[in-house]
């Protein structure tokens, strides 16, 4: 397969970030990817499964649910392309933890981990380049998890909601940004009722801390959001 039609997304991963065409076409040679074609709805990973692979979102959105005792599903993360999953388990003898499937058609590539942690005889600079970008990646989902547990800690809704429009501000870099996320999505991310996520939503929509625009919002008063955690 000729990967160089997408290494513009290739460079918008965590993995693969400000590497040129050059790097790019020794890692794909040196690696020989395979990628994969998923209907919506399609499991890429199962809870409870092993994988030796990291997964490169090239085409589409998958989304990744921690399922519960009580047979429902936390959403963890929904990501497009340039989204990895699967490289924190890769490397390891354990499970996963999540069930990954497919929130639209797409198109994943897949690394396979032995050949991230054994580089070739060559060793090329644009490996070890890999691998501190894989080390920073990791290193990143730890501290995500950490702030996801900060968010849960928050004893009101108002709370979780607030410290997540921070955070997806400051990632964003704007007042005003987008999310992949759907509602059902984003409440199952924080924890609550869709209804009562809409409900508070629209109170404070009221009150002037956030204009809604379907999977957009506008953070009029950022101050006044710290306040409310």
């Amino acid at each position: 397969m000729d990967y160089t039609p997408y290494y513009e997304v290739l460079r918008r991963t965590s993995l693969f970030r400000n590497m040129d065409d050059q790097s790019l076409d020794i890692l794909m040679q040196c690696f020989s990817p395979r990628t994969r074609h998923y209907d919506r709805g399609e499991l890429l990973l199962l809870a409870g499964y092993e994988t030796h692979e990291v997964g490169l979102v090239l085409e589409g959105e998958i989304i990744a649910a921690k399922p519960m005792p009580d047979g429902t599903a936390v959403v963890m993360t929904r990501m497009g392309p340039g989204g990895v999953f699967a490289d924190v388990l890769a490397g390891s003898r354990n499970k996963s933890p999540v069930n990954v499937s497919a929130a639209s058609a797409c198109l994943i590539l897949y690394l396979p981990c032995e050949f991230l942690l054994r580089p070739c005889g060559a060793l090329h600079p644009a490996h070890l380049q890999l691998l501190q970008n894989w080390l920073e990646t990791i290193s990143g989902k730890y501290f995500a998890l950490d702030r996801r547990l900060e968010l849960l800690c928050c004893k009101t809704l108002r709370g979780r909601i607030c410290l997540w429009l921070l955070e997806q501000r400051e990632e964003a870099g704007a007042d005003t940004f987008s999310t992949t996320l759907t509602r059902t999505e984003l409440a199952s991310y924080l924890n609550c009722d869709r209804s009562a996520l809409c409900r508070e939503l629209g109170r404070m929509q009221r009150e002037g801390l956030v204009e809604l625009f379907h999977r957009s919002f506008k953070l009029p008063a950022p101050d006044r959001l710290r306040s409310q955690i």
